[in-house]
């Protein structure tokens, strides 16, 4: 007994020892002992899916081993409330709904957060007992204890997460709805701050979220950033107009948070996850949309898809940055998991069978893989010299990125657009992206893509204002060179893409050793005409003609002084009509249609920027892959095959895939069904099959998010219209899209009309014969009706008429 007892003491020891050793638990900051008291916050409803991200986010808190308490303001009406059944989910203070606001009406469940902060500060007693406030949201994995003064938080100067998309505090909005627009900060997703800090803040950050929900005239895209142009982050430039407002300036760190399937910066380990975007890891993917109502806390024994093991992702990728990136997205899933088990287990639900994955979860091996994680010495320092010394640093290291694309208003530019976008999340390419859409104002006002990517508008040039010549092409160039002078670019490092194409992994200037007078490229070889004449008259450095295009990562100052000369050689170059033949050019139609190819190498020439020339960035699918390069970029830009399947992005010119409900491609063979024999050509097959998965996944997801009907509730409507019974309200009811999101295109409403016509014609054909019917009916038995009474022949008619089909004689 007394061993026992001996060994008990020694455990305790070791586990205070333990505890003691992680920040914020030791003596001197133990946590909940004034001026160290910390509670962590966050924001949900009463619904199936905030309850799973609940259920992660509470026991990656334990796990963590975060100070302080953790409270989930609950955000429901009390009908709902009624039949919730998730209250044991997490410590509940239980808040008033704003979702549907009291007094506008206005549908906007977002604004709960504020609200739910104010009244949290109003009526809880815990908020009496607080000196730091770390508020997170619903769908976050913590890693790491998160301490705000070891992040370097201060009374005054809070500490958060950079989103770079609010690109409202650069612009207009900012100016519109705080008097102080120089302090608005992009931050977001994680938030430190003093108690009296959020006081002061909280009323504000509510009322400048009513406000910028209102202002429904500054909700565009290239104002606000929201690529659905619906004001759906208005909550998040109500914290930044607020903050700005009461003089709170951040301390922005962009190392503590990172999203599943982005690279993180090496020498940095973040110690916090958002799963707001889809990831994937070889062929597992996850997407939190997808599982919007699924109630997998309350189904005992379910978990969501396991994702790769450790050993399986080691085997993926080689480079070490990149195979971290992989392991943070299974960490991410595989904590899920591990607290939906745990929940289940809680609940009585019955002991699971062993797999595989459930002994990996309960592992020794994971339990190290998940461990706490603590933030380096270099990053606990506070000082605000040491802090910004440390960003420049890193900022030396990995400077920020821009991507941008250039499109027009078509159906054939917006499908290209969804994929493109949807790659772009996927990809964990760095920074933000912005669409250039080129335009006339009578093209804008019948356009309705504005949702499809962040975009900036600019005039224009397919037909020359000057010329009168139409060549769209040069709406790049043009469309680069008006956001350089409208756009308050804060990145260092541009990456230029086009629309029709795919990204597969980030494309970085630090990777591809891209610098200052040092563009990097991919090698387009059919430019002949930087080897002959056409250079010569057109570049006074012929010699430094690079034969390059497609993807483009470029210096800002570079790009600065380029673009014009970008616009001008592309138009000198389009009006050399003598020299549009094929063997100057390498153009095999001869018409001058790859000028602004040109445009670009002879305007790179003129300012002596040579590139570093990479072919391992881009490829085209239906082209044999080097053995042993990951490609970067899909540029289906030419058709290519997979057996008897073909896919050619021309056949699809005029096709509105992206407005019309569930509209896809056609689907490419099974990658099972290929011939193994060639590895060249099963490698070379596998990614076509990828490009065009890849496409009609974003689609699928494009349709999701515009709430299109149920595809089975579909074909049902379309099988009552084949019989003529179509039932237009029914029609109304089962796509509930609002007309500013999305519009029937012409086609199918010509579709319908001509339907319509149909249908009224068989129905009168129908009658018709019916009627025919009737009277060769009546004729058979006229005899018989003079041989009956009176009284029989009354009720006989009677019947008649009760059906509708009055005899002639009343």
């Amino acid at each position: 007994m007394a061993k026992v007892l001996i060994l008990a003491i020694v455990l305790a020891a070791a586990a205070a020892a333990a505890e003691a050793a992680l920040p914020g638990r030791g003596v001197l900051g133990s946590g909940q002992e004034a001026p160290y008291r910390i509670h962590t916050l966050f924001s949900v409803e009463c619904q199936n899916y905030f309850d799973w991200q609940t259920v992660g986010l509470v026991h990656s808190f334990k796990k963590a081993r975060q100070p302080g308490p953790i409270t989930r303001l609950l955000s429901c009406t009390d009908d709902e409330l009624r039949s919730y059944r998730g209250m044991d989910l997490a410590p509940t203070m239980v808040v008033p709904s704003m979702s549907r606001h009291p007094k506008t009406g206005d549908w906007y469940p977002a604004i709960n957060k504020p609200a739910g902060i104010v009244h949290w500060l109003k009526h809880s007693k815990d908020a009496e007992k607080v000196d730091w406030v770390v508020i997170l949201d619903a769908d976050m994995i913590i890693r790491g204890p998160i301490i705000p003064w070891e992040l370097g938080a201060e009374k005054g100067r809070p500490v958060s997460a950079y989103y770079g998309y609010l690109v409202g505090c650069d612009n207009i909005l900012s100016k519109l709805h705080t008097k102080h627009p120089e302090l608005c900060d992009k931050v977001g997703g994680l938030l430190a701050m003093h108690m009296d800090d959020l006081r002061k803040l909280a009323p504000m950050w509510l009322s400048k979220t009513e406000e910028v929900r209102e202002d429904r005239a500054h909700w565009a895209t290239n104002i606000t950033g929201d690529i659905y142009g619906k004001g759906w982050i208005s909550e998040m430039y109500g914290y930044s107009f607020g903050a700005a407002e009461v003089g709170l300036k951040h301390k922005i760190d962009d190392n503590l948070m990172i999203y599943p399937g982005y690279t993180p910066r090496q020498g940095f380990e973040p110690i916090l996850m958002h799963y707001g975007l889809p990831f994937k890891v070889g062929n597992w993917s996850f997407s939190k949309l997808d599982n919007h109502e699924d109630d997998i806390v309350y189904d005992c024994g379910r978990l969501f898809p396991e994702p790769p093991y450790p050993r399986e992702v080691k085997m993926m990728e080689p480079d070490p940055n990149k195979r971290r990136a992989l392991f943070l997205s299974i960490e991410c899933i595989n904590t899920l998991n591990e607290g939906l088990l745990m929940h289940h287990a809680a609940r009585g639900c019955a002991k699971e069978k062993w797999s595989k994955y459930l002994s990996f979860l309960k592992s020794k091996t994971f339990a190290e893989l998940t461990k706490p994680k603590l933030l380096k010495p270099k990053s606990l320092q506070t000082e605000e010299t040491v802090k910004e010394k440390l960003t420049d640093e890193a900022a030396r290291t990995y400077p920020k990125i821009h991507t941008i694309f250039s499109t027009e208003c078509t159906p054939y530019f917006d499908w290209q657009t969804v994929g493109l976008i949807h790659s772009f999340h996927l990809s964990g390419q760095p920074g933000n992206i912005t669409r250039l859409l080129s335009c006339t104002d009578e093209d804008l006002k019948k356009y309705t893509g504005h949702d499809l990517a962040p975009t900036h508008y600019v005039p224009s040039m397919s037909r020359h204002p000057l010329t009168g010549d139409w060549y769209p092409a040069i709406n790049k160039p043009a469309a680069v060179l008006h956001w350089l002078n409208h756009v308050n670019i804060d990145a260092e490092f541009i990456v230029i893409l086009d629309a029709d194409m795919i990204l597969r992994g980030p494309i970085t200037p630090w990777e591809f050793n891209a610098a200052r007078g040092r563009p990097v490229s991919t090698p387009y070889e059919y430019l002949i005409g930087c080897d002959n004449v056409l250079a010569k008259l057109h570049t006074s450095h012929p010699d430094a003609c690079d034969k390059v295009g497609g993807v483009i990562v470029m210096h800002i100052d570079d790009l600065r002084q380029f673009a014009m000369l970008w616009l001008h050689k592309t138009e000198e170059v389009r009006a050399d009509k003598a020299h549009y033949a094929t063997n100057i050019t390498g153009d095999i139609f001869e018409s001058g249609w790859i000028s602004e190819m040109y445009g670009y190498s002879f305007g790179a020439a003129e300012l002596q920027l040579r590139h570093l020339i990479s072919s391992e960035i881009l490829i085209y699918p239906g082209y044999i892959p080097e053995p042993g390069v990951k490609y970067r970029v899909f540029h289906y830009g030419l058709e290519f095959k997979v057996g008897n399947w073909s896919f050619d992005k021309a056949n699809y010119r005029d096709s509105d895939v992206v407005n019309k409900c569930w509209a896809k491609f056609p689907d490419p063979p099974d990658p099972s069904t290929l011939d193994q024999t060639d590895e060249n050509l099963l490698q070379r097959d596998l990614l076509s099959i990828e490009c065009a998965r890849t496409l009609n996944e974003a689609l699928r997801l494009h349709h999701v998010r515009r709430n299109c009907p149920d595809p089975n509730s579909m074909e049902e409507a379309a099988i009552s219209r084949k019989l003529g019974r179509y039932d237009r309200s029914y029609a109304a009811k089962s796509n509930p899209i609002p007309t500013s999101v999305s519009k029937e295109s012409s086609k199918e409403a010509t579709g319908d009309a001509k339907f319509s016509t149909f249908g009224l014609w068989m129905v009168a054909l129908w009658i018709f014969l019916g009627l025919g019917f009737l009277t060769v009916a009546s004729v058979l038995l006229s005899g018989r009706k003079a041989k009956k009474t009176k009284g029989k022949s009354y009720r006989s008619k009677r019947r008649l008429s009760h059906s509708g089909l009055m005899d002639e004689k009343y």
